[in-house]
């Protein structure tokens, strides 16, 4: 095997290509997300140049394609694709008026239909998947069960809807629903609500659950929890995250549970469920 890594923005790229260094053959960095001197071997290419990727890949002997990092949803009108693109965006466009797995769905199969097998992060980084139970010394105090059940409940429906994955939930009330803004700008915006609503540093109240939508495929976008998530639910004045087993990754887990333990603020694997 020999893998061609499409990287995006954020930290897991990077855990990806370390992983698998000795089976990487290209790097393709997604203009404008992740950044090629952050590895080696590395060329970046516009989201809309299909032609030059697949070119690229095949030149560089990679069978197996690996997608990792995040990518905002594209504005079509200022995309420049190349010649092979302009015959594939039309069914891309098609595709993403269905949400954004349908998108990556449609992606994917344009890959796989120049031979590549596409390879899952979890693949790669098994070890970065979070595990059952907390992460650091604080445990889910049995006050925040029912908003851990209720926020995993309510990003579980928007995920049916393929609206986002992650909600926050503080006494029974929806405080927040994630949608394209992504984890980090829907918890500053939690931050913002008045301290009636959410909680403090001194009183935590409120639970971010991060959840893969029912129906996923599971080979790309799975759920991240990094420092930055960690950080900004403890200024948002919450009490903890959770997230499903083996269905999440945590990045510089030793980071996260550092702050996860000096906020009070606990981090919890659940079992994973059977709504896929």
């Amino acid at each position: 095997m020999k893998l061609g890594l499409i990287a995006g923005g954020g930290d897991l790229p990077k855990h990806v290509a370390y992983a698998a260094a000795e089976d990487l053959g290209q790097v393709i960095v997604l203009e404008g997300f992740g950044h090629s001197e952050d590895f080696t071997n590395a060329a970046t290419i516009g989201l809309a140049q299909f032609g030059k990727m697949f070119k690229l890949l095949k030149k560089t002997g990679c069978t197996h394609v690996c997608f990792a990092g995040y990518v905002d949803r594209p504005n079509f009108k200022n995309m420049k694709p190349d010649l092979r693109a302009l015959f594939l965006l039309p069914g891309t466009m098609k595709a993403a008026t269905g949400g954004d797995d349908s998108l990556l769905r449609h992606i994917l199969g344009l890959f796989e239909k120049e031979g590549f097998e596409i390879i899952s992060p979890q693949e790669v980084c098994v070890d970065l998947l979070l595990k059952e139970g907390a992460l650091g010394a604080i445990k889910l105090p049995k006050a925040h069960r029912e908003d851990a059940l209720r926020a995993c409940r309510i990003a579980q429906a928007i995920g049916e809807l393929d609206i986002g994955q992650g909600a926050v939930v503080a006494r029974g009330i929806t405080l927040a629903v994630e949608a394209q803004e992504g984890t980090d700008a829907m918890l500053h915006r939690v931050a913002t609500l008045p301290q009636a609503l959410r909680g403090s540093a001194s009183e935590r109240v409120g639970i971010l659950a991060k959840m893969l939508k029912p129906g996923q495929d599971q080979r790309v976008d799975l759920p991240v929890i990094g420092l930055a998530t960690l950080e900004n639910a403890a200024a948002a004045g919450l009490a903890g995250i959770v997230a499903e087993a083996g269905r999440a990754f945590v990045l510089d887990e030793d980071s996260v549970v550092e702050a996860a333990n000096r906020h009070g603020v606990f981090v919890l694997g659940l079992p994973p469920s059977e709504n896929d």
